[in-house]
């Protein structure tokens, strides 16, 4: 990374990309804070960006804030260094300025990134389908790559240059040998970018996935301890725990890695457990075997990997680096070397995160493909179970004719085929919340959080389980601490969110959890739930607007929302506060 003073317009663009992008696209105190300290400091006024003028500043305290009792300062400004690394480790990897807030202050820093990714030949046989545009863009999903509005980069020092060419070296080969793979798996336009294509058999989608085991291969992730001392010893105990938990990777419990498949290598994966910069601390670095580079790094405190603590702080670790929406599977899917499953749960957790029928039908046919082919991974029919109740719940065109039974046939084979999998019980949960059997659905998602408590998606399932099962006060604090540690989770944990705290009465935090539903606009309840935070906040503007927008494009819902809730098995109690809550903001009568 060069060491040069970006130009402010090169910053100014940086920081309006990284505002839009998903990683910050949940954390509005995170964006609010970013763009405090970035625009002051381009004011020529880094000698303001102090503790006490940021909390009042951004945070709304007033002159009695005390930074020795209050640490909202401190504690957004962690939590701001590790979104900003991980933005810039995959959205923003090919960013030409890379900013940071060193510790110790809140004057940002900013770099000129040397280095980027390797532009990958197409085999020439794939080039003229690569280079054909998508037969009906979505232009709801459409996003310019950041690359391609940049000039190409300064070279690197030679001190940088010398550092990198083993990790050139490394690319070439893993390229070259998995050219023939690439080409072979096929499909990959469907995770480039938002556009799908007009049938999913002419993306050789249905074609490309062969009954093997390599196309249900999972990323292969190890850990390697080169720490010690007891509170090294107990992070390698919580790290091992956590990652023998999650159905997304496979979890080789030993050291030692094997290189010698290029091929495999390409998908494996380590976990350093590394002594930190200070006394007491602890460093634990994520890197792809492959090439060395490191994914993600985070540095444990000694209170960090305390007893009691510990355990939490790898939950939050592993939750954003394992699930599909992850560090591993969005390093997978920028290089290029995912499989059959891998490339199925990418787009199944593109579906979760913007929740419309194009992803829903490119995830399902992907899963379907792979179940067709006599798939043996039992997450293939978990997720299957899953999106098929959402083509019942939201009446998508595909599959033709789905029913909360076929569903359950999925959901049950899924168990069936992973006794242990949290994924398994989760769906099998979530299908009988749909059939209205609350204590059967809370009892399988419990079970889906016991089996893995280092998943924050299953502490948010089965918080999301007690909301709508009405008891609010146990399900609430799930999904906030699930909602706090995730910032690029499914919507449907802001959507439960806002339902806890609206029947708990914190109508503010509930208006706040509403305002993360602004990039859904295909669901009726989520419009419904931005209607009622708008009008709880005084957005009046942005009320009237919604409820036109509510009215036209879901009128039968605009008619009787009353009906959707009960058919939905909504709480008695919730049902009637958001009808009266929808009658408030405006909407008819809202019988």
């Amino acid at each position: 990374m060069q060491h040069a003073t970006p130009a402010a317009p090169a910053v100014r663009e940086t920081l309006e990309r990284l505002l839009a992008s998903e990683t910050f696209g949940r954390s509005e105190r995170a964006r609010k804070l970013i763009r405090y300290l970035v625009e002051r400091e381009q004011a020529g006024e880094a000698d303001r960006l102090k503790g006490f003028s940021i909390a009042m500043d951004v945070f709304g305290k007033d002159g009695d804030f005390d930074p020795s009792t209050d640490a909202v300062v401190r504690v957004q400004a962690g939590r701001l260094r590790e979104l900003l690394q991980q933005y810039f480790a995959n959205e923003g990897i090919a960013e030409p300025v890379r900013i940071a807030i060193p510790r110790g202050g809140y004057v940002p820093a900013y770099e000129l990134n040397a280095i980027r990714l390797p532009e990958v030949a197409k085999p020439a046989e794939q080039a003229p389908a690569a280079a054909a545009p998508a037969e009906h863009p979505n232009t709801a999903d459409e996003a310019v790559a950041p690359a391609a509005l940049l000039a190409p980069a300064a070279a690197p020092a030679p001190s940088v240059a010398r550092h990198l060419t083993f990790f050139w070296m490394a690319i070439v080969v893993v390229i070259a040998m998995l050219g023939v793979l690439i080409l072979r798996q096929g499909g990959g336009a469907l995770l480039a970018g938002g556009d799908l294509p007009a049938t999913f058999e002419s993306a050789g989608l249905t074609s490309s996935i062969a009954p093997s085991p390599a196309s249900e291969a999972l990323p292969l992730v190890y850990i390697a301890v080169k720490a010690s001392g007891a509170d090294a010893s107990r992070v390698a105990a919580s790290l091992r725990a956590g990652l023998s938990g999650f159905d997304t990777i496979d979890f080789i419990g030993r050291d030692t890695v094997d290189k010698t498949d290029p091929v495999a290598s390409a998908t494996s994966f380590m976990f350093d457990v590394l002594p930190g910069p200070g006394a007491g601390e602890i460093t634990i670095e994520l890197q792809s075997v492959a090439t060395g580079r490191v994914l993600l790094s985070r540095n444990l405190t000694a209170a960090d990997s305390a007893p009691s603590a510990v355990e939490d702080r790898i939950a939050g670790i592993l939750s954003s680096a394992l699930p599909a929406s992850g560090t591993i599977y969005n390093y997978i899917e920028q290089s290029g070397i995912q499989n059959g499953l891998t490339q199925c749960l990418l787009l199944n957790g593109k579906y979760y995160l913007d929740q419309n029928a194009r992803t829903h039908e490119a995830a399902y046919r992907c899963l379907e493909t792979l179940a067709e082919n006599g798939a043996k991974s039992s997450l293939v029919y978990s997720e299957l179970a899953s999106l098929h109740l959402e083509a019942v719940n939201d009446h998508y065109a595909y599959p033709p004719d789905a029913t909360i039974e076929k569903a359950m046939t999925f959901a049950h084979r899924a168990v069936q085929m992973g006794p242990t999998s949290p994924y398994a019980h989760r769906s099998y949960g979530y299908i009988n919340s749909r059939l209205g059997n609350a204590d059967e659905a809370l009892r399988w998602m419990r079970k889906a959080h016991d089996l893995n408590p280092y998943d924050v998606s299953m502490a948010a399932a089965y918080g999301y389980g007690l909301v709508f099962a009405g008891r609010y006060a146990e399900g609430t604090p799930l999904l906030a601490h699930a909602v706090d540690a995730s910032s690029g989770h499914p919507t449907w944990w802001d959507f439960g969110l806002f339902a806890g705290e609206l029947m708990l009465g914190d109508t503010s935090k509930a208006a706040i959890a509403s305002s993360a539903l602004r990039t859904t606009a295909t669901k009726s309840h989520y419009l419904a739930a931005r209607l009622i935070g708008a009008r709880i906040s005084g957005q009046d503007s942005l009320a009237r607007k919604l409820l036109d927008e509510l009215t036209a494009k879901f009128p039968k819902f605009a008619a009787n929302p009353r009906a959707t809730f009960i058919d939905r098995k909504y709480p008695a109690d919730l049902t009637e506060r958001l009808v009266g809550a929808l009658r408030a903001a405006g909407l008819g009568d809202a019988s």
